[in-house]
């Protein structure tokens, strides 16, 4: 699975991110985060509004800090997508 946090490293930009890390160690799983801060790069990504995650490829959260739970949720539903393939 690949996630991607993207922000220019502000304080919601880190809370997400952690966050992410949060998600992802209650799911039990050792995913590579991926930060992605330079604004050009964010925006070839489709993104106008950070901090933003993406989940193999498809924008799950944008401009906003989203909670554990809702990380954790958007992660789940990925591993199911994965498993159904």
């Amino acid at each position: 699975m690949e996630i991607k946090v993207l922000g220019g490293g502000c304080s919601k930009c880190q809370l997400l991110e952690k966050h992410v890390r949060m998600a992802l160690e209650e799911l039990g799983l050792k995913e590579e985060v991926i930060l992605i801060k330079d604004y050009k790069d964010i925006a070839a990504h489709g993104v106008m509004l950070t901090p933003a995650v993406i989940v193999n490829g498809e924008k799950g959260v944008m401009g906003r800090v989203a909670t554990v739970k809702e990380i954790t949720a958007l992660l789940s539903r990925h591993i199911e997508k994965q498993a159904d393939n």
